[in-house]
């Protein structure tokens, strides 16, 4: 048995650092090859915390365990409008004032700094529908490098400020990240991967996943939120079944 532990994890309500508790899941049998998948929302911002200190546990725990990592798709705001709203006035309709909105945002920016991240909340000036951001996502697993684009979107979006559900960034993304640029343009402008995001979406909620980062190891639920590094690599060394020295 191992832990199922709870940190900074994001929901249709929010972000939030509650307090951890645990519950007892079964990791299933030994392995040295873990199967990781991330169910994560591009404009999660613990979810770029938590990529950061996945890297770091996993780094920890070379060469005896190797990983393979699949990124699957979670929307925080299902309902947003194709062309996204204004950042300030979603968010301050969201969480009540914009004086709230700005706390959040300075809270993970203060904790992302200890895993090298700079967050520039301030030049965000929409939040988008990320559904063409998962769109993205997905045609990166079937021709190139998912963890190249979810590291390009997340900083497009958290420290670039820019508007990852526009076409022209995420070709942008896509290029900078080794996709073909005019197949990632074609890609946008067609219906390519809705159904299969879709059906992804559906799992997600089937599997009652209702804050990411959620983290699923060799087909189980390991763990949720941007638990410390030291924490992953405690969990993923038990899902894997190695002890070490």
């Amino acid at each position: 048995m191992s832990e199922f532990v709870e940190g900074a994890v994001c929901g249709a309500d929010g972000c939030e650092v509650p307090e951890s508790r645990v519950k007892s899941i079964n990791t299933g049998p030994a392995s040295t090859e873990l199967k990781i998948q991330i169910i994560s929302d591009a404009i999660c911002p613990w979810c770029w915390v938590a990529k950061r200190r996945l890297e770091r546990a996993l780094s920890a725990l070379e060469p005896t365990v190797t990983a393979t990592i699949t990124w699957r798709p979670f929307e925080l705001n299902p309902e947003m409008p194709k062309a996204g709203l204004d950042r300030r006035a979603y968010r301050s309709r969201k969480f009540g004032s914009w004086e709230h909105s700005q706390a959040l945002d300075a809270q993970v920016a203060s904790a992302a700094k200890e895993d090298g991240l700079e967050f520039r909340h301030q030049l965000i000036q929409r939040t988008p529908n990320t559904l063409d951001a998962h769109r993205l996502i997905w045609l990166a697993g079937q021709e190139g490098d998912q963890n190249a684009v979810v590291e390009g979107l997340f900083s497009a979006y958290f420290h670039e400020g820019r508007d990852i559900g526009t076409a022209d960034v995420l070709t942008e993304v896509g290029a900078a990240a080794g996709l073909d640029r005019t197949r990632v343009s074609g890609m946008l402008k067609s219906g390519e991967g809705l159904n299969e995001v879709a059906a992804e979406l559906d799992r997600a909620m089937r599997l009652r996943v209702s804050g990411v980062p959620t983290v699923v190891v060799n087909g189980r639920a390991l763990f949720s939120g941007a638990i410390r590094s030291a924490l992953m690599e405690a969990r993923l060394r038990e899902a894997a079944g190695y002890v070490g020295e």
